[in-house]
């Protein structure tokens, strides 16, 4: 096959599969340094490929220009005038496959889309986790189809971007590094994949009198409200939610010694520059293939699973099983300080 010059990568939400395309591209562009890259994606997400050598980020505006099969139609256009010859299609929904369709009718005849592996994900959901298996990771997911481009990929010893320095604007908020970072991001999109917030405290309550510096991390109005005022409870303690953008926030993470998250977004934008990462699952388990990249299951931390046999309840968290609400709750906040702690030394 011959290797495609100009790719188009699809991706359009959420930021944590977005920011799992990060490690791939990187190494792509770092085996293949002539290929130029097309990124699409949701446009406050543009930060997350800063650091990608020729790659150029195309806002979809699905809401707005790009919205509905016109919009779509306005968008292959422009796309196929950039001049790309291929296309990588990582989402592989009805408004990804409408796009390609429209690219092909332009011309772009190759075009290789993720097979996301929705019948074993299915079929995960409906087992015991003790007869369940490790299914194919969404990171090597993407790797597939950059290799059905004719892409040759290795991602088991992957090279992370050199640290940058801390801006002003960061410093003021951060002071200097004299101890240990820790990162801590306790929400999720749903709740039952967060970790009930009297627990969390405790955790915290706990690293706070460790020779760490605690920042928690946050988006949206109430969790901004809340960890500004867990941190003012706690010494060593910084909310950094809504107080930085996107890129800043990217900045910050990169300089962290650890980052403790759920199965969320935090997780991978840490995992992504090389940071390791604590994950707590609640409804959701790492055998679905969103753990964070490079990272070991050791990191992972589950219910009580003898106790709650069915898990995972759901992929993606959006359902839980009948009284497995507080599933999480079996997750000791001992038992995770030490888990961080281990890997701090």
């Amino acid at each position: 096959m011959k290797q495609p010059k100009h790719l188009l990568v699809i991706r359009l939400s959420a930021m944590g599969d977005v920011a799992m395309t990060v490690p791939v591209l990187r190494e792509l562009t770092k085996t293949h340094p002539n290929l130029k890259l097309i990124m699409l994606s949701r446009g406050f997400l543009k930060p997350l490929f800063a650091d990608i050598p020729n790659l150029m980020f195309f806002t979809a505006d699905v809401y707005g220009e790009h919205k509905g099969v016109f919009g779509l139609y306005r968008l292959a256009k422009a796309l196929k005038a950039s001049g790309i010859d291929a296309v990588a299609d990582l989402h592989n929904v009805t408004r990804s496959k409408i796009l390609c369709f429209y690219l092909k009718l332009f011309g772009i005849k190759s075009i290789k889309t993720i097979d996301k592996g929705r019948a074993e994900k299915k079929n995960l959901v409906n087992n015991p986790i003790k007869k369940a298996k490790q299914l194919k990771t969404t990171i090597s997911r993407y790797k597939t189809v950059f290799q059905q481009l004719g892409f040759n990929l290795d991602l088991s010893k992957p090279q992370f971007p050199a640290k940058k320095p801390l801006t002003k604007k960061i410093l003021a908020l951060t002071a200097t590094k004299t101890k240990p970072w820790v990162g801590i991001a306790p929400f999720a999109q749903y709740d039952t994949k967060t970790y009930p917030l009297d627990l969390m405290e405790k955790v915290i309550k706990a690293l706070a009198q460790e020779t760490y510096q605690l920042f928690l991390f946050g988006g949206g109005a109430k969790e901004v409200a809340l960890l500004e005022e867990i941190a003012q409870k706690y010494t060593n303690t910084i909310a950094v939610a809504g107080k930085v953008k996107l890129q800043d926030e990217l900045l910050l993470i990169s300089h962290l010694d650890c980052m403790l998250a759920m199965d969320s977004a935090n997780a991978h934008l840490a995992a992504m520059q090389g940071v390791p990462v604590v994950t707590l699952w609640g409804a959701t388990h790492p055998y679905a293939g969103f753990m964070p990249f490079n990272q070991s299951l050791e990191s992972a931390v589950l219910p009580d699973l003898e106790k709650y046999p069915m898990l995972p309840c759901s992929i993606y968290g959006n359902k839980t099983c009948v009284n497995y609400q507080d599933a999480m709750r079996s997750i000791l906040p001992e038992t995770v300080v030490e888990k961080i702690k281990f890997l701090l030394q």
